[in-house]
């Protein structure tokens, strides 16, 4: 049993020091995933690896009645308060680039550019809720990978699964929401 594990059970138990003891331990890797993750960023993205560890870690620790259920299960709920806190961020920003709610102006002739970064991390969000009531472990791996940047090897850890199956997950995760996406995206016919 990792030390992890371990900790999270004494917080399970109720012991109000484990919570003390576990963000030291998990504090760096989760920073790095999170620098990782915010690597592929826009340039003028303002949020820091460690601001982003710091509220995902506020939402894990602000409910005392949650339970974890090891090592797994703690990254896999880091995984998605990233993303929820990414996702949201990127809605914010996407309301505030549209108007915010001021009048709107038609655009239809003027030439659209690609998607922004933040039009694209909805989509996948977007496609991932989709995915996670097709099948939740897969849409597991696409958290850990995606919006946190584990390697194969991390996520495969954190799952409980062999490398290879990581891989063959992926390569199925990413098949599915590319169609999902471009389902969404394409214009009605």
């Amino acid at each position: 049993m990792s030390q992890v594990t371990y900790i999270l059970e004494r917080a399970q138990r109720g012991d109000p020091k484990a919570a003390e003891e576990l963000l030291p331990l998990v504090y760096e890797e989760l920073r790095r995933l999170a620098a990782h993750r915010l690597a592929g960023e826009r340039q003028q993205q303002t949020l820091q690896p460690t601001a982003l560890v710091h509220e995902a870690w506020l939402k894990l620790s602000g409910d005392p009645s949650r339970e974890w259920n090891g090592r797994q299960h703690f990254f896999a709920a880091a995984a998605e308060a990233m993303r929820r806190i990414l996702v949201d961020r990127a809605r914010r920003r996407l309301a505030a680039k549209r108007g915010g709610g001021d009048a709107r102006v038609d655009l239809d002739a003027l030439d659209i550019p690609a998607p922004a970064p933040d039009d694209q991390l909805l989509a996948v969000s977007e496609a991932l809720e989709k995915f996670t009531a097709h099948d939740e472990r897969k849409a597991e791996m696409v958290k850990l990978r995606y919006f946190v940047g584990m390697t194969f090897e991390e996520a495969a850890q954190a799952l409980d699964i062999a490398v290879p199956t990581a891989k063959e997950w992926w390569a199925y995760s990413r098949a599915w929401l590319r169609v999902e996406i471009a389902k969404a995206t394409s214009p009605a016919q």
